[in-house]
């Protein structure tokens, strides 16, 4: 029986996953409050960043900056995109 959660990102009820994605606190509120089309479209959107910033995600700095974006992204004001990003046509 697949799992349902109020999804925090597609404000409604949706599929959850089926592990927390990330580690601590951060991974366990994902966990109980983002469905998997939730945390598909952080992975687009953490790609993204990382494409555009040029980020190398085994920096500690780069996995901080990403980490706050995943915490805005799903729980604050949203992730913004960078300045000079443009959406592909």
């Amino acid at each position: 029986m697949t799992r349902m959660v109020q999804c925090v990102k597609l404000h409604k009820e949706a599929p959850g996953l089926n592990a927390p994605p990330y580690p601590g606190a951060l991974g366990k509120r994902i966990f109980e409050n983002v469905s998997q089309e939730g945390w598909r479209q952080w992975l687009g959107r953490q790609t993204m960043l990382i494409n555009e910033y040029r980020l190398s995600p085994i920096e500690p700095k780069a996995r901080k900056f990403l980490e706050e974006e995943m915490e805005k992204y799903f729980f604050g004001e949203g992730s913004a995109p960078p300045d000079q990003y443009t959406p592909p046509r």
